[in-house]
């Protein structure tokens, strides 16, 4: 059998490490080493790790270093890592107890990959975490493999190809998996794909927190010059779009204002209510009209906050590029 390391980052985790740690146990296939980087909390989250460890028999190390971001944290993990896979997860998820079994079988092939994309799917705990689940997490029939980016909370890859790939962006504080990702590809090549190495994520369980997310994606997206075209076009059906239809139904006819309704509805909330039809089988019928509420809301909030991150992060990135040249990165897959 392959030897795989198992690496995490945590800041101030302790209530939350509880599902993560219980999950690791429950594994089908364990890791032979389990590297948990702190970055430097106050409260009893590096004590709660000694904890499992001890009480489990876990073999997990906690590396503590002071301010180190999500990047910084995960490569000083992968550094220490002593086996030639590395498997990544984030605390606050549940695994699968058969997660890591499935992600790693790849690897003890025949023919083993670079790369393997697990998957990760809604935990939600409330009727609005379902309709947030719905609304931004993708179903495993969304997914094209061929170009599926993974998260990193369920990856594994061969620690030559991250290294080949210069690890993760230290100088990026969020959206650090995605330039990763295509560092991988440019570097190793394509990844598999498998769906059943399921890791369980739970939204985001209020609008502000689900905005202050989403902003900083954007600017994340910003720093690193990611998906020029998905903001150009969310920044021309608001500002263009919608002023112009708006206008044709006050000159010409109100005929616009439904037709361009019905479109704009369709293409902007008809991906989440199909997941949320999908997904809402145990809900009363007072929550499944409460989660059809909170879908809109859901998305157009988070269309706000990524219009404003967005020119946030452009605005760091161009006060930088003259002087730091590993902003000028283009990869070969985008």
């Amino acid at each position: 059998m392959v030897n795989v390391s198992l690496i995490c980052t945590v800041l101030n985790e302790g209530p939350a490490l509880e599902k993560l740690l219980n999950s690791l146990v429950e594994q089908s296939r364990q890791p032979d080493e389990i590297i948990v980087v702190d970055g430097g909390s106050t409260d009893d989250t590096v004590a709660v790790l000694h904890q499992y460890a001890e009480r489990h028999q876990l073999p997990l190390r906690v590396i503590v270093s002071p301010n180190a971001n999500i990047s910084r944290g995960r490569n000083i993990a992968i550094e220490a890592a002593a086996g030639p896979v590395i498997a990544s997860t984030d605390a606050g998820v549940r695994l699968d107890p058969q997660w890591l079994e499935k992600l790693i079988a790849p690897f003890e092939k025949a023919s083993p990959p670079s790369v393997v994309s697990g998957f990760f799917v809604p935990d939600p705990q409330s009727t609005f975490e379902v309709a947030m689940g719905a609304t931004v997490l993708p179903l495993v029939s969304d997914i094209k493999p061929d170009t599926f980016l993974p998260s990193s909370r369920s990856i594994a890859f061969l620690k030559s190809c991250w290294a080949a790939a210069e690890g993760y962006p230290e100088w990026l504080d969020y959206c650090e998996d995605l330039i990763f990702d295509f560092r991988l590809r440019d570097m190793c090549g394509p990844f598999i794909f498998e769906p059943e190495a399921l890791v369980y994520f739970r939204p985001r369980s209020s609008l502000e927190a689900f905005f202050k997310q989403y902003y900083r994606y954007s600017r994340g997206d910003g720093k690193s010059d990611l998906w020029r075209k998905r903001h150009a076009i969310r920044y021309t059906t608001y500002l263009v779009a919608l002023p112009a239809l708006i206008m044709l139904g006050l000159r010409a006819s109100r005929w616009w204002w439904f037709i361009g309704g019905v479109v704009g509805f369709v293409g902007m909330f008809g991906t989440p209510y199909r997941r949320l039809r999908l997904g809402w089988t145990r809900l009363s019928f007072a929550e499944k009209a409460l989660a059809a509420f909170w879908v809109p809301v859901i998305r157009i909030t988070g269309d706000i906050a990524k219009m404003i991150g967005y020119p946030i992060g452009w605005k760091w990135r161009l006060k930088r590029i003259s002087s730091q040249p590993h902003l000028r990165w283009r990869s070969k897959m985008r």
